[in-house]
């Protein structure tokens, strides 16, 4: 039987220390925090999706994960509904260091500005707007 994907539901993203990641995504990006399963993992929500935060001292028997699971090596792209000089703005503000942007960038639904910060366990993270692309 052949299939096609919808959407991501969630990705994974190996920490160093759990807190510290939970409030940079809440306090940087404005993602809200849950707390699930008998294990108690968190979790960081934002639209209809999730990331699910693992520690990297994860009983890796209980929490299967990549081949690798060194923290910082994500690269994950976030789209805003505001334009990328508020972006700009606003990571400043939080004292946030921005390695690039506003750039224009190709995205899954055309052409997008994007700017470019890593959160504390150096992952690069993007945060992308399809206004004034």
């Amino acid at each position: 039987m052949r299939f096609t994907i919808d959407r991501i539901d969630h990705v994974v993203l190996n920490v160093r220390d759990v807190e510290l990641a939970a409030a940079w995504y809440q306090r940087v990006l404005g993602m809200e925090r849950e707390v699930f399963g008998q294990e108690s993992r968190t979790a960081l929500k934002f639209g209809g999706q999730k990331i699910n935060l693992r520690p990297v001292s994860a009983d890796k028997r209980a929490w299967v994960t990549g081949a690798s699971d060194a923290p910082g090596a994500g690269d994950l792209c976030f789209v805003t509904a505001v334009g990328p000089e508020d972006v700009v703005a606003h990571l400043a503000g939080l004292g946030v260091t921005i390695l690039e942007g506003p750039v224009a960038r190709t995205g899954a639904l055309g052409p997008m500005r994007s700017v470019y910060c890593r959160d504390p366990d150096g992952n690069l993270v993007e945060i992308a707007s399809y206004l004034s692309a």
